[in-house]
């Protein structure tokens, strides 16, 4: 049986995982393992700036491909803390990331020795499995389970902490005869894919929801097929977005209190059955469930057993991997339909489709400061189809959301449920490394992107290219919004003179030049007429230069983005659309 150090074990199992992209920082504690990465060479690494930071380009990296798994590394003590919020964010959207720390020797673990923190502990509740090896002979099992457990079930991230005494010893290991273990994920049985169709076929007006669970198990053409043979609109989760494409005939549009379309919250309100798919009845979805249950019944599949009924007890419950119940659904959906047993829903697609055509928001505005709808009134124009977009949370995201077209998977990728601030850059690098060849766009209000600027510098390095729109309002424009209930406007403001920038003009950071000095490009948008060619020159720039090209949109201050508390109870602020002039990019005005 071949010897070798621990560390190189773990690092012969992780190109047998087929886990072979790593982001992170050396460290004292960790050193061993970057040894060991070194002499195998069949590990690509990329050195960030913050180690919060690599585990944000991690878990962009699992999310911008099927079967990608992210892997974050760090040293003892700091590195590992620093990493939480990365973890979090991974396991409260089901994305699975591996995130290896370093640790002091297991002699001095309790011993307060420095940068010696019971890290394990401490992620436990949001990883699948945290855990401290304190025998090296564990370590191939550990990283053996790891493995299973990210891909099981509902997907989520793993830590293992390695004291640097276990990195180190000598251990017996084959990595010719490793062999992952199965994963093995609930399957819907026949009677309870008929039982659900059954329930649809009864309804008048039935819905399906499409969440994110349908593109983590690769089911997207499963649920195209299944909605076309059912003729049942769909509505995707933000998390599913692009699970359909928003102009399919059957796209219903986005519902919730933030992120929605017009006509999908007014479809919603009219249907009388819905069927879940992979999604979580997240709050910004349902809004109040008293309005978002009433006049319906609900089918819930999802693989994780402990999510039926978790938010609320759905009329029939099924617990299976989305792929599969997707699977046998069109298989019976297809039975029924060659034997006339399906219901005729071309009234009810009507009526949603017309809903599409009329129920639309105002984004061509001339005004100087831009406002922001206009702004994603031109990027729907200046980036394709293929375009990935990669985002957060705030105003930003929340309009982005309501305003620009997805078309297919994995081409919206946002933090949903955790949302933390500084995650859309160092997230927007793990998508370029894993699709070279993608156009990634990221998009951040200004305060999302001070938060982890740094990581710019990462791109400029290692050639990671894309274009990030920073729409710049000097605010905490979601939180200053959040504030009317208040009746306040406090300590949310970002404006001040830069003695330094004639060019912000009282917007405060000037992101041009902080953007240039970490090595890349970068443009100011003042003028709405002025985005088009700005957007052409950033992609340009992004192609020659292959460093990330920030784009600076100066906004008015104050915009009031569409929200509410209820599905029917959603604040418009701005004008709504009323003719195809008013709204030259919706998808009711494309050919």
């Amino acid at each position: 049986m071949p010897r070798m150090r621990a560390v190189d074990a773990a690092v012969a199992i992780l190109e047998k995982e087929r886990a072979t992209q790593a982001f992170g920082l050396p460290g004292a504690a960790i050193n061993p393992l970057y040894d060991a990465m070194r002499r195998h060479g069949g590990i690509h690494h990329v050195l960030a700036r913050h180690v919060e930071g690599a585990s944000h380009m991690a878990d962009g990296y699992t999310r911008a491909a099927p079967g990608n798994i992210g892997v974050c590394i760090g040293t003892s003590g700091p590195a590992g803390t620093d990493m939480i919020t990365g973890l979090y964010a991974a396991w409260a959207d089901s994305v699975p990331i591996l995130c290896l720390t370093g640790q002091a020797p297991v002699a001095k673990l309790d011993k307060e020795d420095f940068q010696a923190v019971d890290i394990a502990a401490i992620a436990a509740p949001v990883t699948k499995m945290a855990k401290t090896v304190l025998e090296a002979a564990q370590v191939p099992g550990v990283f053996q389970k790891a493995f299973q457990l990210m891909r099981s079930g509902r997907p989520g991230p793993v830590l293992i902490d390695l004291p640097i005494d276990v990195q180190l010893t000598e251990i017996e290991f084959d990595p010719d005869t490793y062999t992952p273990l199965p994963v093995v994920n609930p399957t819907a049985t026949r009677a309870q894919v008929e039982k659900a169709l059954d329930m649809l076929a009864a309804a008048e007006r039935p819905l399906i929801i499409a969440g994110g669970g349908v593109v983590g198990a690769g089911a997207e053409d499963l649920l195209v097929t299944l909605a076309e043979t059912l003729q049942v609109p769909v509505v995707p989760t933000l998390m599913g977005w692009g699970a359909i494409p928003d102009d399919h005939p059957l796209t219903a549009g986005m519902v919730g209190i933030q992120t929605s379309r017009r006509y999908g919250n007014a479809s919603f309100l009219e249907s009388d059955a819905v069927l879940g798919v992979g999604n979580r009845w997240a709050n910004r979805h349902t809004g109040g469930l008293e309005t978002y249950r009433r006049g319906r019944r609900f089918i819930h599949v999802d693989v994780e057993p402990t999510q039926i009924g978790r938010v609320f007890a759905p009329d029939y419950g099924i617990v299976s991997d989305a792929r599969a119940f997707l699977a046998r659904a069109v298989e019976v959906a297809q039975e029924r339909r060659a034997a006339g047993r399906l219901p005729d829903r071309s009234a009810w697609v009507a009526a949603c489709a017309e809903r599409k055509g009329k129920l639309l928001r105002k984004t061509h505005f001339t005004d100087v400061p831009i406002k922001p709808h206009r702004v994603y009134e031109e990027m729907n124009r200046a980036f394709g189809r293929d375009t990935v977009y990669v985002t957060t949370i705030g105003l930003s995201q929340i309009a982005g959301a309501q305003l620009l077209h997805v078309f297919r998977p994995r081409h919206w990728i946002n933090a949903g449920q955790a949302g933390p601030l500084g995650w859309t850059g160092p997230a927007a690098l793990g998508v370029a490394a894993a699709r070279p060849d993608a156009e990634v766009v990221a998009l951040s209000g200004d305060y999302d992107f001070q938060f982890m600027l740094e990581e710019l510098a990462v791109g400029a390095q290692h050639h990671l290219p894309y274009v990030h729109v920073v729409v710049n309002n000097a605010y905490l424009g979601l939180i200053r919004q959040s504030q009317r209930a208040f009746d306040m406007d406090y300590q949310v403001s970002l404006a001040f003179e830069n003695i330094n920038s004639a060019e912000t003009e009282g917007y405060g950071v000037d992101h041009v030049k902080a953007a240039e000095a970490l090595g890349c490009k970068a443009l100011r948008v003042k003028d709405p007429e002025d985005l088009p060619a700005a957007f052409a020159k950033a992609r340009a720039m992004a192609a020659e230069h292959r460093v990330p090209v920030v784009v600076e949109v100066i906004l008015e201050r104050v915009t009031n983005i569409a929200m509410g508390v209820e599905l029917d109870g959603v604040n418009e602020f701005e004008d709504l659309a009323l003719s195809p002039e008013d709204s030259p990019t919706a998808l009711a005005y494309l050919d």
